[in-house]
């Protein structure tokens, strides 16, 4: 299983998931844009790659906006010549709140920054990708776009679309060599996992629904992005992969 010599954008890589992402694809032989709204986070993330032997840049970027996003993958190409990988992981949560007191600008925000932002991705590598003859789109849901959860309307919207978005994608882009796929974590032992909770639901509570008996780690979702990036899932694409420790059974 290789991602070596391959050239794969990360967003949200400045921390948590996109950051264990980031470095595993790194240590494999890639060469890594790590794209974060956090600048300094990107440049960390990109400066422990390279103080470990890798190849990678940083790019701040708001994934929710078309410019924004337009130049982190017109940088990837004029860095690299070629944009192999687009790993679209960047998402915000949602305290869980009931609808109805759910702002607009709440919903709005969600479902910029965790479903538009994979649009925009695709809208823009893809041109590249048809004309190297392929690549990989990943996309970052998560299993509460599978099974709902009290209190998180905007974020399983959100996610939800993820999924039939990237199916969506996998059909369309097929004949141009482009497989896409999601993946669909359990709640992942990051820092922005205590805020999905609230006094009702808490982080132990969220383990203790996982059949494993774990919540996920960042490692755990990092090396299905890489399996998933590899020639070795050459034939799959339009899948959403639950890494979820048997949540969603």
């Amino acid at each position: 299983m290789t991602v070596r010599d391959k050239v794969v954008a990360v967003t949200g890589a400045g921390a948590g998931m996109g950051q264990s992402t980031a470095e595993l694809f790194a240590e494999r032989g890639a060469s890594v844009v790590v794209v974060d709204l956090d600048e300094d986070a990107a440049a960390n993330t990109a400066e422990g790659i390279e103080a470990d032997g890798g190849e990678a840049i940083a790019v701040r970027a708001d994934v929710s906006d078309a410019e924004d996003v337009e130049a982190f993958v017109e940088r990837t190409v004029d860095e690299f010549g070629r944009i192999d990988v687009l790993h679209n992981n960047a998402g915000i949560p949602q305290e869980s709140t009931p609808v109805e007191d759910v702002t607009e600008e709440t919903w709005d925000a969600i479902q910029d920054v965790n479903l538009k932002s994979a649009f925009l991705g695709a809208k823009y590598a893809v041109p590249h990708m048809r004309e190297q003859g392929g690549g990989v789109i990943l996309n970052t849901a998560s299993t509460a776009g599978i099974r709902p959860r009290t209190g998180l309307s905007a974020y399983c919207a959100s996610k939800g679309g993820m999924i039939t978005l990237t199916k969506q994608l996998a059909y369309e882009l097929a004949g141009d060599g482009v497989r896409v796929n999601a993946i669909c974590p359990v709640a992942t032992d990051t820092n922005m996992l205590p805020e999905f909770a609230s006094g009702e639901l808490t982080v132990e509570d969220m383990a203790e629904t996982i059949p494993l008996g774990r919540l996920a780690e960042p490692d755990d979702i990092a090396q299905a992005a890489a399996f998933l990036a590899s020639d070795d899932a050459d034939m799959i694409t339009g899948t959403a992969l639950e890494v979820d420790g048997g949540r969603d059974i």
